[in-house]
């Protein structure tokens, strides 16, 4: 006799009912189910511009440092001195503009878009008051005498203060951007790689400025 045909492992019964489907192994929940996947394109671009960044950070300081070794006094004679303990609480500001856009990452995660919009605007916001106390700040010391055209020093310190202040801006109007189309529901679950490319980005330039801050105001 012909044996009888059997079912396929997948619709074999289990008890009278067919047994759930296999779980899916290519997922996971990373910063919006992100783990496991692919690196995307946009963060993996993101990730090489903030490794070209670094090494470019990485040149304006090691040529302030040699010049400075060239130097027999620093800051040279007759040349203002630095804003320290402002610049130091202003620090402070920024630092905690990272604090608060991990706040909006663990929103991301829970898929709060409110919580994550609000949480973004903070941290906004805190990069916004960095740049004024800056601004602030340089305003003063052209008015005290130092410029670019004031010698070494005062090239050295816009050179590499000022790049910083214009990643900062850029930045800034990029988050900006990123917050608004959070307040707006535009990035699914899943499909929030501009939101993290932005994150990534702003971290970094938030974790430069204490290296200029020890290098420039402070050695």
């Amino acid at each position: 006799m012909t044996p009888a045909l059997q079912a396929p492992p997948s619709e074999r019964r289990t008890n009278g009912r067919i047994p759930p489907p296999p779980p899916h192994h290519g997922g996971g929940d990373d910063d919006d189910r992100d783990h496991g996947r692919r690196f995307d394109n946009l963060r993996l671009a993101v990730l090489v511009f903030i490794g070209a960044e670094a090494m470019f950070f990485g040149a304006l300081i090691s040529a302030l440092l040699v010049l400075r070794l060239g130097m027999a006094a620093w800051p040279p004679p007759l040349e203002p001195r630095l804003p320290i303990a402002v610049t130091g609480a202003n620090t402070l500001v920024l630092l905690a503009s990272s604090v608060t856009l991990r706040a909006a990452s663990r929103a991301r995660r829970r898929a709060d878009d409110r919580e994550q919009a609000r949480w973004l605007g903070a941290t906004a916001a805190l990069g916004a008051l960095f740049l004024v106390i800056q601004g602030y700040e340089w305003i003063r010391l052209i008015g005290y005498g130092l410029s670019l055209a004031s010698g070494i020093y005062g090239t050295t310190f816009f050179a590499l203060i000022g790049f910083h202040g214009l990643h900062v801006v850029a930045a800034l109007i990029w988050l900006l951007v990123t917050t608004l189309l959070v307040a707006r529901h535009r990035f699914q679950p899943g499909h929030s790689a501009g939101v993290q490319a932005c994150a990534m980005y702003w971290h970094f330039v938030v974790g430069v400025w204490p290296v200029l801050y020890l290098t420039v105001y402070l050695l």
